[in-house]
């Protein structure tokens, strides 16, 4: 009975144990931005911030790479095609707009507008940005 307490006490124990934590600092002056959950540095290019939302929560590069084609087309192309047509690349990642890229492949594609219409408009800016950046 003693043995069932001490290991019950014991899982308790670890299983209550606290995550490290990182010790209270005053920020340093290399710390040139801060952040608060949900909140972008001001500091940040818009390419910057669109490449970070391709490449994250938007999970862009799961069917876009910025060379070759994998289930989308490369981003480079999607940035060539968009500036020869003077489209909008904005209005089509709300759902707004038809596809001139590769029509073939939009059905894959609408299953992801539920994401990029949650986006705000700064956010698709941000990644029209990112992939305008490409044709430099």
């Amino acid at each position: 009975m003693k043995k069932t307490i001490f290991l019950l006490a014991a899982f308790a124990f670890l299983a209550c144990k606290k995550e490290s934590q990182e010790p209270f600092e005053k920020p340093t002056e290399t710390t040139k931005e801060t952040y608060s959950e949900g909140e972008t540095a001001a500091t940040k290019s818009p390419e910057e911030l669109g490449k970070e939302i391709f490449e994250g929560k938007g999970n862009c590069t799961s069917c876009h790479q910025p060379d070759q084609k994998i289930i989308g087309p490369s981003i480079k192309e999607i940035a060539k095609t968009y500036k020869d047509k003077n489209a909008d690349i904005v209005t089509f990642l709300k759902g707004n707009g038809e596809p001139i890229v590769d029509p073939s492949q939009f059905a894959v594609m609408k299953t992801n507008f539920p994401v990029t219409k949650a986006m705000s408009d700064e956010e698709l800016k941000a990644v029209e940005s990112y992939i305008y950046s490409h044709l430099k």
